[in-house]
């Protein structure tokens, strides 16, 4: 639990997500805690505008298929690839990815594809002075932790495949891989039967810690012969589009790059969309905004 009011300090002081430091609390740091929290004050969230409902337009192409997913726009629009199931932009700097972009429905969730036929392989669209090898990650600690989850692209063998590149991967805590970010892959496969679509946006996060001298720094490990940046956090953005068509919901988290509790429910870890847009560089809303103005943001309550 203690290592809970060191994670939630670090949000808070790294990005303001007070949404989920204020869950994340125990007695004996809430003192501590409250002291910081007067840092807030310098990172302003600028609140989600209520608008009026218009019909939300629907694609029709492939199941899971890269077209798809461009509805909405991307949050960035550098170093742009486009795979069987999804869109990414890739930041050579880290050796990964800066998002990635996908889009699931019941349809691209069904099919015969197996991952055992799969296998994490170089991007050879990538140069080899920027690119992370299988061999990176050997002997690191860390699991080659999908952004695209393998798990949501059953509609096609190739796009199960390329889910597998190393281009789509960051080094990832093994008890939060297998665990509590599972459950939130899952969870995003879930609300396909709630939701027309549901459009998934993962990528990393690098943000800052306050030290021992009273500083904030950006302080990340790195693995391997080509120094694969690993995350300090990761996000999921979740478009969802509404089954009578009408609206979009929002849903934004963030999870620490570490072991978490499996009890602490993923509530916990929404946040205000913003405080990504802000700790990424990257812009969602008003690239939703574009294509509908009924936008609901679900955060922590």
């Amino acid at each position: 639990m203690a290592r809970w009011c060191r994670t939630a300090a670090t949000l808070v002081l790294g990005a303001g997500l007070g949404a989920a430091a204020t869950h994340l609390r125990s007695d004996t740091g809430r003192c501590e805690e409250e002291r910081r929290a007067g840092l807030l004050s310098s990172v302003p969230v600028v609140p989600v505008p209520t608008v009026q409902t218009v019909q939300a337009s629907e694609l029709t192409v492939s199941p899971g298929s890269s077209g798809a997913v461009m509805k909405y726009g991307f949050p960035s629009l550098a170093n742009l690839k486009t795979r069987e199931s999804y869109v990414t932009s890739y930041d050579p700097r880290t050796r990964t990815a800066s998002w990635v972009i996908e889009r699931l429905s019941p349809a691209s969730l069904s099919g015969t594809s197996d991952r055992k036929y799969c296998d994490f392989k170089e991007d050879d669209s990538v140069h080899v002075f920027h690119r992370s090898t299988n061999a990176d990650y050997r002997g690191s600690g860390f699991d080659r932790g999908h952004l695209a989850a393998a798990a949501n692209h059953k509609w096609s063998q190739k796009a199960m495949e390329d889910t597998f590149y190393l281009s789509n991967v960051a080094p990832q805590n093994p008890n939060l891989n297998q665990n509590t970010w599972n459950n939130l892959e899952k969870l995003c496969r879930s609300l396909t039967k709630r939701y027309l679509n549901v459009y998934v946006c993962t990528g990393p996060l690098y943000l800052p810690r306050q030290e021992a001298d009273g500083k904030l720094y950006v302080r990340y490990q790195v693995i391997g012969r080509n120094h694969v940046a690993v995350p300090t956090h990761f996000f999921k953005v979740l478009i969802l589009e509404q089954m009578d068509g009408k609206g979009v919901e929002l849903r934004s988290y963030v999870l620490p790059n570490e072991p978490i509790d499996e009890k602490v429910p993923l509530e916990r870890f929404l946040v205000p969309i913003e405080t990504i847009e802000r700790a990424s560089g990257l812009l969602f809303v008003p690239n939703i905004m574009k294509r509908t103005s009924s936008l609901q943001a679900i955060t922590a309550r």
